[in-house]
Formats: structure tokens, C-alpha cells, sequence
């Protein structure tokens, strides 16, 4: 195991620096502190300019015009698009390319995922389980053509092609579900496994019904109902869920680290500042000591989140499952996260309430993220099954 990044990789961060140099974190008040308020969009010029540096393509191959770099790639990006709560589907979108890439159809991927790195299209994916054979997030059926669709066995409408899929139920808070042009749905079908159902925005059957998240972003019920899709547009390769999900919540623990990161970065600043009885209060011996706890958090989440990206790029290194290393990751980026941020508050003293400052936009993002895709306790609770199940000695 070794956390050395290549050149590749740093040169992912440096350009992804570069890109969100620009980005200002401090639109004040924000949504998630105004009643009836919530973002309209994300940042297309932001977005626009991801394409143009071709950080949308970072991990496609390069015969769908991509970098063919790997998920520490992707990690190291999402951890500085956090540091200025960049408002894109960056994690969402680059997930599900690497899904249809690594499982899906050959014929569907070279016509989307060219485009996606272009930026000319947005993929996002249904994810809010606890776990991922949560039923709350496999509550979208899926059946093949047959009795009740109207059309009958080895038949077809002309809708899609000789066969296919019919899917039903509903996908509570998809992440930028409103702006994308396909949604990746969670399904489950007759005594399988789960499905992974490949949904443009805009077919016949789907719905989206606005709903708010914790940091004021837009979130969507998606519902389908009867909704057909082609036998290629619906991914049952063994294992494409469960990876997808690990790759989701692992780019949610490099916004974590992100995140924790520039907070603690505004900690230091401030109390650097702050002056009591004519001394700094980063000078004093209590101040400090919260400081250090919460930088031991953040390097904890480092390690965590570079074992469990490691771990996806390569699945070698343990007899455990690489679930496990995702949860240990998801657990102290969702419990480390919510310190940093509550220190942070703490520290800057009532200057941290304040709407012109931007710490409150950044504490309402954390705990969004500590409670995305299962919050610690979940993730202790799978991690207890896993070792149960894989006993280390």
C-alpha cells in the first residue's frame, strides 16, 4: 500500500485547483437558513470549465476520451471542489460513467460517456439508503416486458427495442435529479440481485417532485411509473451496484476531508486573530487543544479515505471485503466532519452565527454529507457484519 500519488494524479490536482481557485463559497444567506429558499441550478460556468480542463473525463478511458485515471484521481478532485462547496454533480456524474464504463453496455457507453466528459450531459444516481440493500433505496421494481405492460411476450410497442424492462416505484432525494439528463435508479427485481436502470430524465413514465436538502441544495423525488427501458439501458452485471455505491460514498469522504480541511484552515485564521486579554487565542492552551484534536480527525479521514480509494482502484490488500474499508472511511469522515465543523463554530464564538461569513454554509454542507449514503452508525453496524462474516484471525 502505498499513498504516494503518481504525476498523474497530482497534475489532477493542480488543475483542479487551478479551476476552483475561482469558485467563492460565500453567497450569504445561505439557502439552508432562509425559509422557502433553495438553489435553482448548479454552476454551469463551473461546470462548463470542468469540461474544458477535462476533469469530467479524468477517469474514462481513453477511447471515450478520457484520462483513464482511477478513483484516487477522482477523490483528490472532489476533495478541493469541497474546500469552496462547489455546486456541481462532479462525484455523481463521474461515478455512474465509471459504472456504465466498467459494466455497462458497449454500444450505450461509447454514445454517453464521451459526451459526458465533454460536459454535454449530466449523469446522476438515486442513493439514500442506510446501506445498499437498504429497501428504502432499492423501492424502484424492475421486470422484464410481459403480462400487464400491454404488450406481450416477445413483443414490443416500438418504444424501445425487442426487449426490455419495465420499472416502477419511487426514488426519494436524488441529487441534482433536475438538472441531469439521466438517472441512474437502484432497482430490485423477482429474487436477484439489484439492478442498476439507466432512466433519461425526460422518458415517458418519470416524474421529479422538488425536495430540499439539509444545505438548501435541490434535491427530487423521482417516480416512475411503468417506465420502459431497453435491455441495455438496465445494468444486472454481478457486483455494479455494490460498487457503485462504495465508489459514491468514498467521494463522499474526500468532500468530508475537503470540507474539514478549509474549515479548519478558517479555525486557525481566525483565532490566529482574535485577540483576549492582548494575546491571539490560538495561544491559549484550551483553544489549542481543540485545534490539535480535530487535526488528528482530519489526518484519520486522509488515511481512511486513501485505504478505501486505494482499495476500490485496485480490490487486493485484504481478506476483508473493500466494503470494509469504505465503511471505516465513511465512519470517520461522517463522525470526524461533524467535529471539525462544531469546533469550528465553537471557536469563532458568535462571529461563526454570522449570515456574511461563510462558516454556516459549510457547517449546513457537513451535515449533509455526515448523513449521506448512511451516517457512522450504519456504517459501524455493516462494518460488525462484515467481520462476522470474514473473521481477521
Amino acid at each position: 500500500m502505498d499513498f504516494t500519488f503518481t504525476e498523474e494524479q497530482q497534475a489532477a490536482v493542480e488543475a483542479a485547483r487551478a479551476v476552483f481557485s475561482d469558485v467563492a463559497p460565500d453567497r450569504a444567506p445561505s439557502p439552508a437558513l432562509t425559509p422557502g429558499a433553495v438553489a435553482e441550478d448548479i454552476d454551469r460556468q463551473l461546470w462548463h470549465e470542468l469540461a474544458r480542463t477535462d476533469l469530467l473525463g479524468l477517469t474514462l478511458s481513453p477511447d471515450h476520451g478520457g484520462a483513464g485515471l482511477d478513483p484516487i484521481a477522482l477523490c483528490l478532485a472532489l476533495r478541493e471542489s469541497a474546500k469552496v462547496l462547489a455546486r456541481v454533480p462532479l462525484l455523481e456524474s463521474c461515478a455512474v460513467a465509471m459504472a456504465i464504463e466498467r459494466y455497462g453496455d458497449r454500444t450505450l457507453a461509447a454514445e454517453l460517456l464521451p459526451r459526458a466528459g465533454r460536459g454535454e450531459l449530466i449523469l446522476t444516481v438515486g442513493a439514500n439508503g442506510r446501506s445498499g440493500h437498504d429497501p428504502a433505496e432499492l423501492a424502484v421494481s424492475a421486470r422484464p416486458y410481459g403480462a400487464g405492460d400491454g404488450v406481450g411476450e416477445g413483443e414490443t410497442d416500438g418504444s424501445a427495442g425487442d426487449s426490455g424492462w419495465v420499472l416502477d416505484g419511487v426514488q426519494s432525494a436524488v441529487p441534482w435529479a433536475q438538472a441531469a439528463d439521466w438517472i441512474a435508479v437502484p432497482a430490485h427485481t423477482d429474487g436477484g440481485s439489484p439492478v442498476l436502470a439507466l432512466v433519461p430524465r425526460t422518458r415517458d413514465g418519470v416524474t421529479l417532485a422538488d425536495q430540499v436538502s439539509t444545505n438548501g441544495e435541490r434535491l427530487a423525488e423521482v417516480r416512475l411509473d411503468a417506465v420502459r427501458v431497453e435491455a441495455r439501458e438496465l445494468i444486472d452485471a454481478a457486483g455494479c451496484w455494490e460498487w457503485l455505491r462504495s465508489l459514491l460514498t468514498t467521494g463522499t469522504c474526500a468532500l468530508a476531508l475537503g470540507l474539514g480541511e478549509r474549515v479548519l484552515a478558517m479555525t486557525a485564521e481566525y483565532t490566529g486573530k482574535r485577540e483576549q486579554f492582548g494575546f491571539p487565542v490560538a495561544t491559549f492552551q484550551a483553544v489549542a487543544v481543540q485545534a490539535a484534536d480535530r487535526y488528528i480527525d482530519l489526518r484519520a479521514m486522509e488515511a481512511t479515505l486513501w485505504q478505501a480509494a486505494w482499495r476500490i482502484s485496485t480490490d487486493a490488500g485484504s481478506p476483508l471485503p473493500v466494503a470494509g474499508d469504505v465503511a471505516v472511511a465513511k465512519i470517520w469522515a461522517s463522525d470526524g466532519v461533524r467535529r471539525v465543523v462544531q469546533t469550528a463554530q465553537h471557536l469563532h464564538g458568535g462571529f461563526g452565527a454570522d449570515t456574511d461569513y461563510p462558516l454556516h454554509r459549510y457547517h449546513a454542507w457537513a451535515k449533509q454529507i455526515e448523513l449521506s449514503l448512511g451516517p457512522a452508525a450504519a456504517h459501524e453496524e455493516a462494518l460488525g457484519d462484515l467481520l462476522a462474516a470474514h473473521p481477521l484471525g
